[in-house]
C-alpha cells in the first residue's frame, strides 16, 4: 500500500515536471541513447587517453585526456578498468575490449597483489614499485570483483583463482570472527593500521560502503564459482546489510559503524541506498532462495522510494547526502547512475512505469549536464545550479569508468 501511495504522489509531483520528451522515451529508446553513450563515449575516452605505455593505465587523467604526470595508480581504480574492459567483451565481444581487459589482469596481478601477505596494496607508484601497502578490505572486494569478471568473461583461469585466493584471505584476515562482517583496514602485515579508512580520516571499524562492495564482489564470484562455503558467506553479507547496516525506522542505510555495529555518525547517502537497492536484489537472485528475495525485494523498494522522496532535486538528479542538518546538494556522476539502475530495477520488481520514468528522467539530466561534449566521457561533479566543475580529472583514485559503464551494461541487458 505504502509503495502505490508513493507512486501516486510522486507521479503527480515530481514526474509531472520532468520534460515530455523524457516522460515519452520508450525503454527501447531509453536503451539505445544509453548504450551509445556507453560505446561511442565512455568506453572510448578510457580507450584513447587511458593506456600508459610504459604499463597498465595512467593513475590520473585531466579534463581532455592529458595524463597527470607521476599520478600514483590505485587499487580500486585498476580493479575497475579490469572489470570494465572484461564485461565490455563479455558483452560485446570486441577483441579491443578483451586486449585492454587482457592488460588490465596482467597489470593488477602483477603490480598490486601482494605477493608475500596476500590482498592488494591500495596505491603503487607511476612505475608500478608499491606505494601504500596498507589493505583496505574495499579494495581487495574490487579486486574480486575485476578478476572473477574477466573468467567470466574470458575463462582465463589464473583470474578465477586469483579471486578464489583474494576471497580465502578476506574471509581468514578481514572477516570479524567475532561480530562477523569485514573490518575496514589494516596494515600490509595485517596488524592494526596507522589510520582507518581509505582516506585516513575514518573512526569506523565497519562500514556501509565496504560491506555493499564485499556484496558485489560476493555475487559475481557465487556465480562463476559455485563453491558452498562462499554461498554461506554470501548469504550472510546479505544478511548483514539487511540487519546490521539497514535502518528500517529511516529507510536508509547505515554508513558507519563500530566493531559491535553501532552507529556512529547521523548521514543518509542517497546514491548508496539507490545502488544497494539493486545490488541486493542481485544478489538475492544469485543465492537462489526465496525467502530472502521476498525480504530484498521489500527493503530494495523501501531504499529507492526513500532516496527518491529525500534526494532528488527538482530536474531529477540525485543530490549526495545528508549529514545531520546539512545537505550535500552537488551532483555526482556515480549518483546519477546508480539511480537510473535503481529504478529500472524497482520497475522490473513491480511493473510500475513510474520508476521508468524516473530511470529517463534521471538519463535526461545526464544528458543535458553530465555528459562532456567537448571532450569525452562525463563530469565528476554538477552543482547545483548545473555547472559541472571543469577541473575535476576524469581519471584519479576515485574517478573511473565503472558506475556509468556498468550503467551501460545493466539498461543494455535489462531492456533488451
Amino acid at each position: 500500500m505504502k509503495h502505490c501511495l508513493f507512486a501516486f504522489l510522486f507521479t503527480l509531483g515530481l514526474l509531472a515536471a520532468a520534460p515530455a520528451a523524457s516522460q515519452a522515451q520508450t525503454p527501447a529508446e531509453l536503451r539505445d541513447e544509453i548504450v551509445t553513450d556507453l560505446r561511442e563515449n565512455v568506453l572510448a575516452f578510457w580507450q584513447r587517453h587511458s593506456v600508459d605505455p610504459a604499463g597498465g593505465f595512467y593513475g590520473a587523467l585531466s579534463r581532455d585526456g592529458t595524463p597527470i604526470s607521476g599520478a600514483p595508480k590505485g587499487g580500486v581504480l585498476n580493479a575497475r578498468i579490469l572489470w570494465t574492459f572484461a564485461s565490455a567483451y563479455r558483452m560485446y565481444g570486441d577483441e579491443e575490449y578483451r586486449r585492454l581487459a587482457d592488460r588490465a589482469q596482467r597489470y593488477f596481478i602483477d603490480h598490486f597483489i601482494d605477493p608475500q601477505y596476500g590482498g592488494v596494496y591500495w596505491q603503487v607508484k607511476a612505475d608500478g614499485t608499491p606505494l601504500d601497502t596498507n589493505k583496505q578490505t574495499y579494495a581487495c572486494s574490487y579486486a574480486i570483483y575485476g578478476l572473477a569478471e574477466h573468467f567470466r568473461a574470458t575463462g582465463n583461469l589464473e583470474s578465477l583463482q586469483r579471486a578464489i585466493d583474494i576471497y580465502r584471505t578476506m574471509e581468514s584476515k578481514i572477516r570479524d570472527a567475532a561480530g562477523d562482517g569485514y573490518i575496514e583496514s589494516f596494515s600490509r602485515e595485517w596488524g592494526k593500521p596507522e589510520r582507518i579508512g581509505y582516506d585516513g580520516d575514518g573512526v569506523a571499524t565497519k562500514t556501509m560502503n565496504t560491506h555493499i562492495h564485499v556484496l558485489e564482489a560476493y555475487t559475481l564470484l557465487y556465480r562463476v564459482w559455485r563453491d558452498s562455503d562462499l554461498r554461506q558467506r554470501l548469504a550472510t553479507v546479505i544478511d548483514l546489510l539487511t540487519t546490521k547496516l539497514y535502518n528500517p525506522r529511516t529507510r536508509h542505510l547505515i554508513l558507519f559503524c563500530d566493531s559491535t555495529w553501532n552507529n556512529l555518525d547521523d548521514v543518509d547517502s542517497y546514491g548508496h541506498d539507490i545502488e544497494t537497492s539493486w545490488l541486493l536484489t542481485e544478489a538475492a537472485e544469485a543465492l537462489g532462495d526465496p525467502r530472502v528475495a521476498e525480504k530484498v525485494k521489500t527493503i530494495a523498494l523501501d531504499l529507492v522510494d526513500t532516496a527518491l522522496r529525500e534526494g532528488l532535486n527538482a530536474e531529477g538528479a540525485m543530490t549526495y547526502e545528508r549529514h545531520k542538518d546539512k545537505f550535500r546538494r552537488d551532483l555526482a556522476w556515480w549518483c546519477q547512475a546508480e539511480t537510473v539502475v535503481g529504478c529500472l530495477n524497482a520497475w522490473q520488481l513491480t511493473g510500475k512505469r513510474d520508476y521508468l520514468r524516473a530511470a529517463a528522467r534521471t538519463w535526461d539530466y545526464v544528458k543535458k549536464h553530465h555528459i562532456d561534449r567537448e571532450h569525452g566521457e562525463w563530469f565528476r561533479t554538477v552543482l547545483e545550479d548545473g555547472t559541472p566543475r571543469l577541473r575535476e580529472p576524469k581519471a584519479s583514485l576515485w574517478n573511473c569508468p565503472y558506475h556509468n559503464s556498468r550503467m551501460g551494461f545493466e539498461v543494455d541487458d535489462r531492456l533488451k
